[in-house]
């Protein structure tokens, strides 16, 4: 037996696991797109209908542009991992129970993490304690009650979710990094600052496109946060793209335009993927 008979018999359980639960399911799915699918009665094809009617629907395009507005934090989170990564490198004094903090909210299910930060962004909450009592702000900040901040404050319990993950991710990086290297630089008068931007960065490429691009796609079907802390109140403020599939199709069982609100969002996410590929990619 060849070695890619091999290759693709064990490869064969996986395949058949990802053709049932995902490559059906997301082919499926944007052919309903274009019909108008219901549960009690027959199936037609309506064509371009559901994205003209989610197009002209100001909560879609409202949320699309949260989603959009979510990508700020893309180079928040990666500059922010990337500086711990290199931080948690070191050879520290309780550097591994610094690690492990980051690392907690990673495992932490979102329905615990949308509790305690409820608790914190609460108006009689922690965080508007703390900002008086240091006299910071006059009066509690309505921080999952204000329509003009809520998205922001979702935006940073993501970024607080995520960064552990990315730290870990560069820190594995970081120590792939050959110190042979680093002595060369070092012996040839190089600083510290030099000796990371053109041995460590550089190095680095690889791990820092791959980062970008699952950040940019967690920020672009960002829905837990949103359902957990407002279900994207006040005002419809805090409404993403997902989130709106997610209420058309489970919360008023309008499915097709579910499913034509997340094929948006997939084409979005495929297109900005591929942009970061174009610039990210590594360099010979």
């Amino acid at each position: 037996m060849s070695r890619s008979v091999t290759a693709w018999l064990f490869l064969a359980p996986a395949l058949v696991l990802l053709a049932v639960f995902s490559f059906w399911p997301v082919g499926y799915g944007s052919y309903l797109a274009f019909t108008d699918y219901s549960l009690i009665r027959e199936t037609h094809w309506v064509g371009l209908d559901n994205f003209r009617y989610i197009f002209g629907n100001e909560m879609f395009v409202s949320g699309l542009g949260n989603s959009v507005l979510f990508l700020l934090m893309v180079p928040i989170v990666q500059v922010g991992a990337l500086a711990l990564a290199v931080l948690v490198n070191n050879r520290l004094p309780g550097i591994r129970l610094f690690r492990a903090a980051f690392y907690v909210p990673v495992v932490t299910t979102v329905s615990v993490v949308g509790i305690m930060w409820g608790f914190m962004f609460h108006e009689q909450g922690a965080l508007n304690y703390v900002l008086m009592a240091l006299r910071l702000v006059d009066a509690p900040v309505g921080w999952l009650s204000d329509e003009r901040i809520a998205l922001f404050a979702i935006m940073f319990v993501t970024m607080w979710r995520g960064l552990g993950w990315y730290m870990v991710m560069y820190l594995a990086a970081l120590q792939a990094v050959p110190q042979d290297m680093q002595e060369a630089a070092l012996l040839d008068g190089a600083n510290r600052w030099q000796r990371f931007w053109k041995i460590t960065v550089p190095m680095l490429r690889p791990t820092i496109m791959v980062c970008s691009i699952l950040s940019v796609l967690a920020a672009l079907k960002a829905y837990q946060e949103v359902d957990v802390l407002t279900q994207g109140g006040p005002m419809n403020s805090t409404f993403t793209a997902l989130y709106y599939a997610y209420d058309q199709g489970l919360k008023h069982l309008k499915l097709p335009r579910a499913l034509a609100a997340s094929f948006v969002v997939t084409l979005l996410c495929i297109a900005i993927a591929l942009v970061c590929l174009r610039y990210l990619k590594p360099r010979r």
